[in-house]
This record gives C-alpha cells, structure tokens and sequence, in this order.
C-alpha cells in the first residue's frame, strides 16, 4: 500500500470511471479545506447559471489553468460566496462538502471536502472546464509550481491543483468544525488519467516548506497509481 510521510494526514481515492467502481481508497471522507480544488465548483456553478461571455471565458480560463485567485474571487463574489458551495453540493450530492466557516466568508479556498467529494466533481466534468484543466500551467498566476503530483507521474492529465498555507506563517486564530487544518498548510493533487480519477489531498505539519510537500505527494501519488 502507498506509504504516506509521517504526520501527514492523507486522503486518497482512484475511481475506474468506464468500470465505475473505486480501484483503491483511503479514508475518501475525511474533510480537509479545499484550497483551489474549488475553482472546479466555481466554474461549474458559474457556467450552468449563465452563457459566458467572451471577457468571462477569459476568466474562467485563466482560474482553471493557472489557478488565478483574482479571477476566483471575482465569480466567488458574483455567486453568492458560500451560496455556491451551498448550490453544488445540493446539485452534485456531495456528502462533506460545506461553506467556508461563517467569520470567513470571501475565504472560498476555506470550503471543506473530501476525496470522495471531488471524484464526485470530476464525474460532471467536461466540455471547456476539462479542456482548461488540460492545460495547466507548469506555474500558477501566483508563481508557484503547479508540476507536482500527478503531472509528474502521468502523462497528458487534465489537472487542477490546490495548495495554500505556505506563502505565510500566518496562524489563524481558531479551527471551526469541520476540522481544516487551518495553521497549516495543504496540497493537493487532483484529475483525469485516462479513464480514471485520481484524487490525492494531504496536510501537512506547521512549518513544511512547499518543495518538501512536492516531494512527498509526488512519491505518495506515483505509489498510489501504482497500486490502483
């Protein structure tokens, strides 16, 4: 089985989806905060409500590639904020999915979910969303490294990417329930190989460095492909 690092908590699910069945899982509903992960729910809400227009095109486009949080924040805003979330769970049944904590409500990467969750968001994925997600950036809008994880041990993915905790050492003040780890910081690794979904999201302890998180979903995520 896929070793993950020691005192990293991890969540992972592959789901076979022209078999439809999970080919390999662990702990597929624990809640960790989403990170970018959201943008997927964002831009799924956002496209099923309105006709995009050239100019949103152009937004969506660059929050699903190159995870742009400007560009997050601005359909954040026009959706409702939490009300989105509120939106696609009901929409998609997504069983841990929730809003962002009540005292942070323009934090959309605070959203809560689960492995399972965004296997369930991928299966509603196509069209413009899975074309932005096939062409990630090597580097996010804000210049980290969008490489790791499944763009290193698969090829031709339609990814997207979550991280968030390291650019600071900031620590909020209190954890609200759904327990999100805040303090410390999350990666994720999210997508399509060829036929299956591949969901891999990890916290880390205070303190781990973003190349040291790299590193260690890369090795946890090529060991989990290996073993699905």
């Amino acid at each position: 089985m896929p070793r993950v690092p020691k005192g990293v908590r991890a969540s992972y699910v592959v789901f076979d989806t022209r078999a439809g069945r999970v080919l390999l899982e662990r702990q597929g509903r624990r809640v960790f905060r989403s990170a970018s992960v959201v943008k997927i729910l964002i831009a799924l809400d956002y496209l099923e409500r309105h006709r995009a227009s050239g100019a949103d095109r152009t937004l969506l486009q660059a929050m699903l590639r190159a995870s742009d949080d400007g560009a997050a924040t601005e359909f954040w805003r026009r959706g409702g904020r939490g009300e989105i979330i509120e939106r696609m769970a009901r929409r998609l049944g997504l069983a841990e999915t929730a809003p962002p904590p009540a005292e942070k409500p323009g934090f959309w990467g605070y959203t809560a979910l689960s492995a399972r969750d965004v296997v369930t968001m991928y299966r509603h994925v196509d069209g413009f969303v899975l074309e932005q997600l096939r062409r990630a950036t090597p580097r996010g809008a804000d210049g980290f490294d969008q490489t790791f994880g499944i763009p290193r041990v698969a090829d031709g993915a339609a990814v997207k990417q979550g991280w968030s905790g390291f650019e600071t050492g900031a620590r909020p003040a209190a954890v609200r329930a759904p327990d999100l780890g805040l303090g410390r910081p999350v990666l994720h690794t999210t997508g399509m190989v060829g036929d299956k979904i591949v969901v891999v999201l990890t916290l880390w302890p205070a303190g781990t460095s973003f190349r040291a998180a790299s590193r260690g979903i890369t090795a946890l995520t090529g060991d989990v492909l290996r073993a699905a």
